[in-house]
């Protein structure tokens, strides 16, 4: 039998070839070796940016030793231990030379490749080595093979030996210009068009979206870097970023967002992240977010260093299900692992277990190297000045470009503010063109992630235009973007006053409630809640109707996530008497409440639900306890929140068991002075 690894998610430079396994049939083996050898000999040459002539010999040695695996597979059952073992061994060396070809043909790595070129070199000398040695030991008199082809391995093998496999000289001229260009950038000059034109031309990068895919392909290499704890390469990555990032907004005109959002998926993922539930991406062992999710026989997922001490323990069922696991294989969950490295990246949150190896976003407060800074900088003051003084065109690449580079990176959210970009930016949140408002609206919400951005925001008066966009967005995408970018702007105390004074600003977020996306509605709900930390701003949102909105917003969502963020909101609105009264009022907010404590998967949700059943008992009394005390299944929830919950949850839970209590006690005394009287009435 031949294991197959999963080739999704392969770093680059990472060859995991997998061992045929012991006792392999002959026939099984040779036929894995010429698939092997076909795969290898079908790489087009076009397809090497670098290493051409390295590739080219290694295809041309692979393509002969082919030739005479087909020769033998007629031959297979005289096949001696010795040659099975020395196949074998050919089987690992092939497997590790697809590897790195398809890394010299990796769409998105031509940059890292040829930068990469004289270890990529030593590769290729490496494993053709090793085939060479491998036919050394080979037994070729042993197998029945015409004199031409044994004659071919021969030669083969003496060319294999003595293989030089060097650097190219167009390489490596090509990166001695690349250095060149990156210590211009450490230097503070800003580089030859004329210059980088010519790196890019001989590496083939002809478009934004090629372009923008070696960004892509390093960032990934970074982060992975630092999950790995090993950082030596992020200093050359982290140059090489800023690089391509200077020749992507620099130098290429043209660009197809459809393109690149098609490639990301970015349209269905940024709802997945938003709206999935983080819980899930923790493991069940350790409760902490997985970093290298597998998942064993019975179907559950946990973190590979979990689950390993769970089966090293001598534990061998499912640690969720309690089923016998029927092996002990873990399987790479790469889908679950993209998301988590996803939802990490978009919400700035620590990933690894150890803060040494953490690629947590505040690590991107400084740049990875001085030439990523100077590059950055350049580019920075480059998209202001298009914003300012471009065509419509060029504004809108310059929108998108900002919007880019300041997803996941403090050190470029800083430049882009120092360069004065926010106000040419809020002046493009009044565009009719539907594109340019979303980039310009979704660029502002990055830098609105920076206290320093707010600042420039609020001061160049951009609170109206982002309320407008939440208002009367030409796109749902570019509202809910706004109504995001309103709950960071509401992080500042004195913003949130000035937001909530603004008399559209809660009706709109509520109307987005009622009308967006699951997403719209999540960024709707989390920006109230920031506004609700100003008391007048819940006296306004009462006022607005927000009660009877996000009680039909529990009741008719099926997100988790969603739903504990609304009982947030609520529970909040709760503290007060109106907001109680009114929750009281709606006929099935009691019952629905209720059920929520009982059914929410999240412990967050289960304590908003007991703050809000205390708050209504505090501001409503009887009408509510009444209620209350009639359900039977409260108090056991109660009891378990106070014994497994939080220390706030636990004060809450208590505090309403004893109200519980006493009502109980008071009508049993009522009952018991109405017994007294009825024994005392005199009979005529």
């Amino acid at each position: 039998m031949i294991r197959k690894f999963d080739r999704n998610y392969r770093r680059i430079f990472k060859f995991p070839a997998v061992h045929p396994c012991e006792g392999i049939s002959p026939v099984t083996l040779l036929e894995s070796l010429i698939t092997l050898s076909h795969n290898i000999c079908s790489f087009q040459f076009k397809s090497f940016a670098s290493q051409r002539k390295n590739a080219r010999e290694t295809i041309r040695q692979i393509s002969i030793l082919s030739i005479f695996f087909e020769e033998i597979r007629d031959h297979v059952p005289n096949m001696s231990d010795s040659i099975v073992l020395c196949l074998s061994e050919l089987h690992i060396t092939f497997q590790k030379i697809e590897f790195l070809l398809e890394d010299c043909a990796r769409e998105g790595a031509k940059l890292l490749i040829l930068m990469k070129s004289h270890f990529v070199a030593t590769q290729f000398r490496s494993l053709i080595r090793t085939v060479a040695t491998a036919l050394d030991v080979l037994p070729l008199n042993s197998i029945e093979v015409s004199g031409e082809i044994r004659e071919l391995v021969e030669m083969l093998w003496k060319q294999a030996r003595k293989a030089r496999m060097e650097v190219d000289a167009g390489d490596e001229s090509a990166m001695m210009r690349v250095i060149l260009v990156l210590n211009q950038f450490e230097n503070r000059f800003e580089p030859d068009p004329f210059m980088i034109r010519r790196i890019l031309g001989y590496l083939d990068i002809k478009t934004w979206a090629e372009c923008h895919r070696e960004i892509r392909l390093l960032d990934e290499e970074i982060r992975a870097g630092y999950l790995d704890g090993d950082e030596r390469e992020v200093p050359l990555l982290s140059s090489l970023i800023g690089f391509l990032c200077y020749c992507r907004g620099v130098l290429f005109e043209d660009y197809d967002v459809g393109l690149i959002e098609q490639s990301e998926g970015r349209s269905s993922n940024v709802e997945v992240v938003s709206c999935l539930n983080p819980e899930d991406f923790r493991c069940p062992i350790s409760l902490e977010l997985m970093t290298d999710p597998v998942t064993v026989s019975t179907g559950q997922t946990y973190d590979r260093v979990s689950i390993q001490k769970w089966l090293k323990s001598g534990n061998f069922v499912c640690p969720k299900t309690g089923e016998k696991l029927r092996s002990t294989e873990l399987v790479p969950n790469t889908s679950l692992k993209k998301l988590i490295q996803q939802f990490c990246t978009e919400y700035g949150v620590s990933l690894a277990k150890s803060s040494k190896n953490n690629r947590d976003i505040s690590r991107t407060i400084l740049p990875g190297s001085p030439a990523n800074a100077a590059a950055i900088k350049f580019l920075s003051e480059f998209l202001t000045l298009s914003l300012g003084y471009g065509t419509d065109r060029q504004k809108n690449k310059a929108a998108y470009e900002i919007r880019l580079l300041a997803k996941s990176n403090l050190f470029n959210r800083c430049c882009l503010i120092e360069s004065g970009s926010i106000p040419p930016l809020l002046e493009l949140l009044d565009s009719t063109d539907p594109t340019m408002q979303e980039n310009a609206v979704s660029a502002l919400l990055k830098l609105s992630k920076q206290p320093r951005g707010q600042k420039s925001i609020i001061e160049n008066g951009g609170l109206n235009s982002v309320l407008a966009v939440l208002k009367h967005g030409k796109k749902q995408e570019s509202r809910q973007t706004a109504a995001a970018t309103i709950f960071y702007l509401s992080s500042v105390h004195d913003h949130r006053k000035k937001i909530g004074e603004n008399k559209e600003t809660i009706p709109s977020l509520l109307e987005l409630i009622r009308e967006g996306t699951p997403c719209g509605k999540k960024n709707a709900v989390v920006a109230l809640f920031a506004l609700l930390f100003y008391h007048r701003n819940r006296e306004r949102a009462i006022a607005a109707g927000a009660v009877p909105v996000l009680l039909g917003l529990l009741e008719c969502s099926d997100r988790v996530e969603l739903k504990t963020d609304t009982l947030a909101v609520v529970s909040t609105l709760a503290d007060s008497v109106d907001g109680s009264i009114q929750i009281l009022e709606a006929s099935a907010a009691l019952p629905l409440i209720l059920r929520l404590l009982y059914a929410i998967e999240t412990r967050a949700g289960k304590e908003y639900c007991v703050s809000i059943l205390h708050s209504l008992c505090l501001n409503c009394g009887a009408d509510a306890v009444s209620v209350l005390a009639k359900d039977a299944s409260l108090m056991t929830a109660l009891y378990s929140l106070v014994t497994e919950g939080t220390s706030h949850a636990g004060r809450k839970s208590r505090s309403l068991i004893k109200i519980l209590h006493r009502f109980c006690e008071a009508r049993s005394s009522d009952q018991k002075r109405e017994v007294r009287q009825e024994q005392f009435v005199d009979v005529w």
